[in-house]
């Protein structure tokens, strides 16, 4: 039984939801960086690969059209989260809160401040990147067909990376220190991880939207 025209498919209802979350987590994730081996990357980097997988997969399944939709839509849980933050941080603090707290937030709260670039960065690489990778991964599917995904998805992948670490960094850092080991390291280390795991995952979500959308069996009373 197929979907009627204006249903959402299951798999892509249930995509946009993820990718939604993986939006917001990637921001704060990016506050810390984690030692892969000799390679210092920002944690933000695993959710960010994870909207790569999603968009791709969206594309894969359902075209660039909507794919890129998902991109669009992506930027209203990233903005709502940061405007949402901005006003938390902004109300007065209760007093029944434990009294180390207040100290903490406080620190949160300069930091959240102190880094509008970074955020500033964040929603630019974001929407660049991401319409890259889905531009990409379909002018490639409308030559290959649906062959070779794993090529596509790493091409994809690696180059709307590079991208996202150019103008992350661009915007986020550049006046205020040397960056030239900081981008020569992120760049090696998203490179590999694109090329290493966007392929597999990509082939995951592809399969586990097919089985999602596949039409429930008929049950006889």
């Amino acid at each position: 039984m197929e979907h009627p025209n204006h249903a959402v498919p299951r798999a892509l209802f249930a995509f946009s939801i993820f990718y939604g979350g993986m939006v917001c987590i990637a921001g704060v994730l990016g506050n810390k960086q984690v030692a892969l081996g000799p390679l210092a990357v920002e944690a933000g980097i695993f959710a960010f690969l994870l909207l790569v997988v999603t968009s791709s997969a969206v594309a894969e399944l359902y075209g660039r059209d909507r794919a890129n939709g998902l991109v669009r839509l992506g930027f209203v849980p990233l903005i709502t989260s940061l405007l949402l933050s901005l006003i938390v941080w902004a109300l007065p603090a209760s007093a029944e809160m434990q009294a180390d707290r207040p100290e903490a937030l406080a620190a949160v709260q300069g930091l959240l401040f102190s880094t509008w670039r970074i955020w500033i960065g964040g929603i630019v690489a974001y929407g660049i990147s991401q319409t890259l990778n889905v531009t990409i991964f379909s002018a490639l599917k409308g030559r290959e067909g649906n062959a070779l995904l794993w090529l596509r998805s790493a091409v994809a992948g690696v180059l709307s990376q590079v991208v996202d670490t150019l103008v992350f960094i661009a915007i986020a850092f550049y006046g205020e220190f040397p960056i030239g080991s900081l981008l020569a390291g992120q760049l090696l280390a998203k490179v590999v991880l694109s090329a290493v795991l966007v392929p597999p995952l990509i082939y995951a979500m592809v399969a586990l939207g097919r089985r999602l959308d596949r039409p429930s069996p008929i049950r006889s009373e």
